[in-house]
């Protein structure tokens, strides 16, 4: 009789609170691992070219990084996100111009932040915080999330904007509108930099084309076209507050949890002014003001260089203008709604991202000028001693197995998760003593495949294991664990056999119930009568497990149970 050896996939146990929290499951980790890439210049991206190090202005990259959140970890208040600030999506190109011949100044780069937001936020403050200049909340790709504003404003004196490059920012009344003014230097998935701090200001095709969220990836030409699928959208983001940021689909009625879902309407709309010497109602109450505007506050006249919606008091609120919330528009001041979602089925204040039918991005884009909640959340310098680890990954990521034995060929194919730049040895054993070296891999993706011959036809028994031996030199900042990562590691290998008394069922009958250890496990394949694959969060040594199968075969108890 053959007999196989699978690996199971090693799962850790945090707590049934934790992992039912959208607070820590929404992150978006299935690209763990995965170098961050741009395109450098529109002859790259036609060429799908792209770099994993670089360097303009700010942004420098003299290694590869790894992209996205690389842990989640929590306490009893907050959660903590390390994050290299850089999407899993291909980044740039970015220019100054329309004509694509001016190359915008700076590049992105790893930023090594912690970020912390508020696990419960608190009850919403009377007094609203206005939203500041740098990360008003993150997206759920590690990436910051900005205001409407681009932190430059009308000059009163001089009849101007303000400007970068040491020109002065301007009054602060008239601000203008980052996507109006500065979309030109967004790439595809409209983002840009502060410095090397890569941000989005506005809707974000690129995270939710990954997301599944209504958005179509064209690769060849590194473009994103919007197309509802008529599904709610996912989680986005967290804003500061510690509430959530969905895209720009909703439940109609939010009341109703799985009802129909449409694209939610903001609450503000362009005023009809030709002159600037009045303010929206939303900005007077947001700065206090009671009385009209000095001459010297005034903003330039309407024209085709300071269009309406060149600033962000260019819009009003349209519960101030006497339409209704909840009939004639969804979004509050805010920019969001009291609803139930997939994630919240009871109930929750969510922000929601808003965009036109094509996705071209509709004021205030993400949050109003103010947030809804208490904003407590910030940077930290490091993660609290106590806090307990929800996920691990980038150049620490765990290594999850899988084998498939084709009885035809005799081949068995052993395939695992990966870490961009790493190099793995795989090592091939009959008695878990002597082991011997199958191959080794220099992994280019985030999974890996070798196939061992013939296997099933020569041998009685075969153990596998997969060890990474080392990574790539690469930008190891921010990263908890340092430049080595998860080296050394190997997999949990067992042979889990079904003695012969009773004999165990026919091989086309799958068990009703397996236990590992005591604890439930997950079947997965059966490849003999005798062997079969599962997943279980048992801890290791494995000493006992039992498969239930349907009809008179009952119980079978498993033996010859071995770990590595």
């Amino acid at each position: 009789m053959n007999r196989f050896v699978f690996s199971l996939v090693a799962v850790f146990l945090i707590g049934s609170q934790a992992w039912a929290e959208p607070i820590l499951t929404s992150w978006f980790t299935d690209l763990s691992g995965k170098y961050a890439r741009i395109y450098t210049t529109t002859a790259t991206q036609n060429s799908q070219s792209s770099v994993t190090t670089w360097s303009r202005g700010e942004g420098v990259q003299s290694l590869p990084t790894y992209a996205g959140v690389s842990q989640i970890s929590y306490t009893a208040t907050d959660i903590y996100i390390r994050t290299t600030n850089l999407p899993f999506h291909i980044m740039g190109p970015w220019y100054g111009n329309e004509a694509d011949t001016q190359l915008f100044p700076n590049y992105p780069s790893n930023q090594a932040i912690i970020y912390r937001i508020p696990r419960t936020p608190t009850t919403p403050p009377v007094s609203k915080t206005a939203t500041g200049a740098g990360a008003i909340g993150f997206f759920v790709d590690g990436v910051s999330m900005f205001d409407n504003r681009d932190t430059f404003s009308y000059i009163n004196s001089s009849g101007t904007d303000g400007s970068p490059g040491g020109g002065a920012r301007g009054d602060g009344v008239w601000n203008r509108d980052a996507y109006i003014n500065e979309g030109i230097t967004f790439d595809p998935a409209f983002a840009h930099q502060a410095g090397g701090t890569h941000h989005y200001h506005a809707n974000c095709p690129g995270l939710r084309h990954l997301l599944g969220d209504s958005v179509d990836y064209t690769v060849a030409t590194n473009s994103y076209t919007e197309n509802f699928n008529g599904q709610h959208s996912p989680i986005l983001g967290w804003a500061r507050d510690g509430y959530p940021v969905y895209g720009p689909y909703g439940y109609d009625d939010p009341d109703v949890a799985g009802g129909t879902v449409r694209r939610m309407i903001s609450g503000y709309q362009r005023r009809s002014i030709t002159t600037r010497t009045t303010l929206p109602q939303w900005t007077n109450t947001l700065e206090g003001r009671t009385l009209s505007l000095l001459t010297s506050e005034y903003g330039p006249s309407v024209s085709a260089q300071y269009p309406v919606g060149h600033y962000l008091e260019d819009y009003e609120y349209r519960g101030d203008t006497g339409d209704t919330l909840g009939t004639d528009f969804d979004l509050d001041i805010y920019n969001g709604r009291q609803c139930k979602t997939p994630e919240f089925p009871d109930g929750v204040y969510a922000y929601f991202i808003t965009i036109e039918t094509d996705g071209t991005p509709a004021f205030p884009y993400i949050l109003g000028r103010t947030f809804y909640g208490s904003p407590s959340g910030s940077t930290a310098t490091s993660v609290p001693a106590g806090a307990e680890v929800y996920f691990e990954g980038g150049p620490n990521k765990e290594i999850e197995t899988s084998i498939v034995a084709d009885a035809g060929s005799g081949d068995v194919t052993l395939t695992w998760s990966s870490v961009e730049g790493g190099n793995y040895t795989v090592q091939n054993s009959e008695d878990q003593e002597t082991w011997g070296n199958l191959t080794s891999v220099v992994a280019d993706d985030l999974s890996e495949s070798v196939v061992d011959s013939g296997r099933i036809n020569s041998d009685d028994k075969q153990f596998y294991q997969v060890n990474l031996s080392s990574l790539a030199s690469y930008d190891s900042s921010g990263f908890s664990g340092g430049s080595g990562g998860n080296t050394g590691g190997s997999t949990v290998t067992l042979d889990l056999e079904f003695g012969t008394s009773p004999p165990p069922p026919p091989i086309n009958v799958i068990p009703t119930a397996v236990t590992v250890n005591g604890q439930t496990a997950t079947f997965v394949a059966r490849t003999t009568q005798y062997i079969m694959q599962v997943q279980t969060t048992a801890s290791a040594p494995y000493t006992s497990a039992t498969a239930t199968f349907p009809g008179p075969a009952g119980t079978q108890t498993a033996i010859q149970i071995t770990a590595q």
